[in-house]
């Protein structure tokens, strides 16, 4: 069955739009995600995919790709729809999170002369959030980046329990205020 996760962020994308909005995408990088480096902050990026931001934006069933302005630069941004994070308004910080998956290597045709030897390596949560290692003895330290709401929205829960039990199972994420 086709996830519900890419029709929701191009329902969410279209509803910014229409608000006025500037719509954000929030996305933990892996080896499928391509990014500019040096904007990637702890595995993580945040990129405006407002109509005036991006060019050729299309926001797929497994991907999103469009080009974008780094620095004055132009360049080409791919992200497995697994990896998207939340997409929210920039102004009033409405939309949604959703839990991150391991990103799905393409399957190639039985009769494909090609094939694939290794799996990409994936950052690890330790490797994404080395902060979270060390205060991870107190789960409860305001230091913590785990246990701010923020993190536990990123990792696709939701702060507002009486929301998480109305809405949220393991196949439907929670809709979220992300803050």
């Amino acid at each position: 069955m086709q996830s519900t996760k890419p029709y929701l962020i191009r329902a969410l994308h279209e509803w910014c739009i229409d608000q006025g909005f500037t719509p954000y995408l929030s996305v933990v990088v892996d080896a499928m995600t391509r990014a500019p480096a040096e904007f990637i902050k702890n595995g993580e990026i945040v990129f405006n995919i407002g109509l005036d931001a991006t060019n050729q934006l299309q926001l797929g069933n497994d991907e999103i790709t469009f080009q974008g302005r780094f620095s004055g630069k132009v360049f080409p941004v791919i992200v497995p729809i697994a990896r998207v994070a939340a997409i929210y308004a920039r102004e009033s910080s409405e939309g949604m999170a959703f839990e991150v998956t391991e990103s799905v290597l393409p399957t190639l045709p039985a009769d494909s002369a090609t094939t694939l030897k290794t799996k990409p390596p994936m950052l690890s949560s330790v490797e994404r959030e080395p902060a979270a290692k060390e205060n991870s003895e107190n789960p409860e330290n305001p230091e913590n980046p785990a246990s701010t709401p923020a993190a536990k929205n990123m990792e696709g829960g939701a702060t507002d329990t009486s929301l998480t039990k109305s809405l949220a199972s393991p196949n439907r994420p929670a809709l979220t205020r992300i803050k």
